[in-house]
């Protein structure tokens, strides 16, 4: 690191060697678990550097105005000051974007939504900067934002691009097929935050070269590196991103915004530059899950059996693209869930509103449409007469069925299996009717009416999601083991978002190699690329890559011994540090056979190919896919509303267990996630201005919140086609949990429940109802 800055990484070697235990299938404890229980993991925020300035930035107060005129001069003027950036000072590419470069990194001409970055500031102290910050005289002329996406249709354009991003007309089958019942909805999802443990932060060190380096929280940070090297005009080799303990992510964990002016700031300074953002600036500045629309109808036979669905789905993008055309993808390929349906239409659009903007979030698509057409099972169900988990048995798909894309589910599709081991695992016991056990009710011992007010509910949700890129992408990553003096060292620029990704390295390289002591380096973009850390796409690429170049330095370990024993290296095996025959004629250790030699290779993992969806929404777009079944029971105070989750039974296709320890953690973590999306999370908005944007408008569940979640069943069927044979296992809990929580409180309250999150008036129930 340059200009004397110093940066702590979290050490991935993890307890001594000895109490751990080995290779794939074994409970190995996370390596950052003690740092971070301990509370001296080195977070982002924990960054310094000698002669350090501090950043702010001027964040736009209105959704939609015109900018007048930007006055810097007081800014520049104040004591302390070393630097104000706007527009002007950017050298490079002025736009920037995840899935399409159309975001300003400072908005010049127009601001599109709340928060937009206006200009930044570097200074001594991070008093002075937010003072000079807030001193830089922005002149607006407001404009009427559009706020409601229908509107966006017909509204003036609130960008060059239009404000239509992408549309899918999906088409599939008979469209004049009818059934004998018919059901219909309309459906709202709200915007979800990915509220991170930790707010955005960083540092810039400025280089002798003329280039830069930043020290981010990245999960992606060769995608970060490239943006910042195309708007300070730099190449690429003179912009380095290196990745600092990340704070846990459900989504893109960095957003160039807050990136960019902290480069901009430490090259015009020539001095190392850190920010921390506020808890108010990171609700600003990033992206959320995108609010959506939907309207349904399904048809049926008289059986139940689904003839037919329609559907049209809209979301809410805020202003700019980011993953919003990959988010609509999802949302109408996995419009009919995992069910079976011979006809479907569906019509998608994503569109620009003043919105704030939206991006990738944990099961971004799937999750909106999976509470929606839950909710249409439902309404089938009552309509026929059949118990919900019937209904949903007669129609569920399995390995082989065709998606409504014309995709056939080559995987394994086990979604019967998992609906029939939620449904008859044991009902949780009811609670007591006393005052000792008040608690169990519905808003807590103080918050609760009367017990007699409180019903029951049992509800039922199926999900899917995609795995990996998809449409397209090239899904591809680098790896390298190396072996020195016993030690083997991984170096892969797969970023550990909480994922387990270098454990499960470490796990790799055990079970190849036979070596206990196993590290992860820290990551940077001297590495070669391994994508971003989401839709469990480290799990699959990043460790199918560690695998082979494993499996490629045991070669080159077993290969002297098998020539000086006249054998094949497939006649060898490792197994708890030894190296045996068949016949047992050689045995040694892997010490031994080492010999204080150096090893290393280095190999490449991708998928097969996938291909765009077409103009009528066909198409082989994604790689993989994993099935979810869950079942909720609630409790619901009819007078007061208030809802409390009692259980959440979950059974899962994983493909196979690498690490159950961990397994069972990423499904419960997604479950309360589900749980917020469900009940509390909601960041609410009037006009596109973010009301109460902190931890105490937004309310994310607790641990008081969090039901029992049983996980019944893990279903172990590989995937062929992926390493390892393991599936995704985190976002598909978010994507079905909201929408049992949903089919329990209709079960409990008869009311529609129609909207996420579930206000407390949607769980009334009218006396005498």
């Amino acid at each position: 690191m340059t200009n004397e800055a110093a940066t702590a990484t979290p050490s991935e070697a993890g307890p001594a060697p000895e109490q751990l235990p080995h290779g794939l299938g074994a409970p190995l404890p996370s390596a950052e678990a003690r740092a971070k229980t301990e509370g001296t993991f080195p977070y982002a925020a924990d960054l310094w550097a000698e002669g350090l300035l501090w950043a702010a930035v001027l964040r736009s107060p209105h959704p939609h105005a015109r900018i007048v005129s930007i006055d810097t001069s007081h800014a520049r003027e104040m004591p302390g000051v070393r630097a104000v950036v706007t527009h002007e000072d950017v050298p490079g590419t002025p736009l920037h974007g995840r899935g399409q470069a159309d975001r300003p990194v400072f908005a010049s001409e127009v601001v599109r939504h709340h928060g937009e970055p206006i200009a930044a500031v570097a200074a001594d102290h991070p008093d002075t900067a937010r003072m000079a910050a807030a001193a830089v005289i922005v002149e607006y002329e407001v404009l009427d934002p559009v706020t409601d996406p229908e509107q966006a249709f017909e509204a003036e354009p609130l960008h060059p691009d239009g404000n239509l991003i992408r549309h899918i007309p999906l088409r599939h089958g008979d469209p004049d097929a009818l059934g004998d019942i018919v059901v219909e909805g309309l459906y709202r999802i709200g915007r979800h935050d990915p509220a991170p443990i930790g707010a955005e932060a960083g540092l810039a060190v400025p280089r002798p070269d003329g280039g830069v380096e930043l020290y981010v929280a990245s999960t992606d940070p060769h995608t970060d590196r490239d943006a910042a090297a195309a708007a300070f005009g730099l190449e690429r080799d003179r912009v380095k991103v290196v990745v600092t303990g990340v704070p846990g992510a459900t989504a893109d964990r960095e957003d160039h915004g807050f990136q960019l002016p902290l480069g901009l700031l430490a090259l015009k300074t020539g001095c190392p530059v850190k920010l921390t953002a506020t808890r108010e600036e990171s609700f600003l500045g990033h992206v959320h899950r995108h609010p959506t629309l939907l309207r349904y109808r399904h048809h049926a036979d008289a059986e139940g059996r689904l003839v037919k669905v329609e559907a049209q789905i809209l979301l809410d993008a805020g202003p700019y693209a980011d993953t919003s055309s990959e988010a609509l993808a999802a949302a109408v390929a996995f419009a009919c869930g995992p069910y079976v349906v011979p006809n479907a239409f569906i019509e998608g659009w994503a569109v620009r509103t003043n919105n704030p903007p939206s991006g990738h979030v944990r099961g971004e698509g799937a999750m909106q449409v999976c509470a929606a057409y839950e909710a249409q099972m439902d309404k089938l169900a009552k309509k026929l007469g059949v118990d919900p988990a019937e209904l949903r048995m007669r129609n569920v798909m399995s390995t082989g069925d065709v998606l409504p894309t014309g995709q056939s589910v080559t995987c394994p599709a086990p979604v019967a299996e998992l609906l029939e081991a939620v449904r008859d695992f044991p009902l949780p016991a009811l609670p007591k009717d006393t005052p000792e056990e008040d608690w169990l009710l519905p808003g807590g011992p103080e918050g609760a009416g009367e017990p007699g007010a409180v019903r029951r509910g049992v509800g039922y949700g199926l999900g899917m999601v995609h795995m990996l890129g998809a449409e397209g992408a090239d899904e591809v990553s680098t790896a390298t083991v190396k072996v020195h003096d016993g030690v083997a060292t991984v170096l892969c620029a797969a970023v550990e978002t909480g994922q387990g990704f270098s454990t499960l390295a470490r796990q790799i390289v055990q079970e190849t190699l036979g070596i206990d002591e196993v590290h992860v380096a820290p990551v940077d973009t001297d590495q070669p690329p391994a994508g971003a850390g989401c839709r469990g796409r480290h799990t699959w690429v990043s460790g199918g890559a560690v695998e082979r170049a494993a499996k490629m330095v045991r070669t080159q370990l077993l290969q002297p011994l098998a020539h000086k024993f006249g054998m094949s290296t497939e006649l060898l095996q490792i197994a708890d540090g030894k190296i045996t025959s068949y016949d047992g004629v050689l045995s040694t250790t892997v010490t031994e056979a080492l010999d204080g030699k150096e090893l290393w290779a280095t190999a490449q993992c991708r998928p097969h190919p996938t291909e765009p969806l077409d103009g009528a929404g066909q198409g082989d777009a994604f790689v993989g896919m994993a099935f979810c079944a869950v079942r909720a029971v609630v409790d619901v105070d009819i007078e007061l509303g208030s809802v409390r989750v009692v259980e959440i039974a979950v059974a899962q296709d994983v493909g196979r267990v690498l690490n159950p320890a961990q397994l069972a953690a990423r499904i419960e973590a997604g479950v309360t996630q589900g749980v917020g999306a469900a009940l509390t999370e909601n960041l609410r908005t009037a006009r596109g201005l973010i009301r109460h944007p902190d931890l105490t408008g937004y309310a994310l569940p607790t641990a008081l919140d969090a039901p029992d979640i049983r996980i019944v069943k893990l279903v172990e069927e590989r995937d062929v086609v992926a390493p390892f044979g393991a599936k995704a296992v985190s976002a598909v809990p978010v994507v079905t949990s909201p929408a049992a929580i949903a089919s329990a409180v209709r079960a409990a309250t008869g009311r529609p429940v129609n909207r996420l999150p579930i206000r407390p008036q949607a769980a009334v129930v009218v006396s005498g109802a």
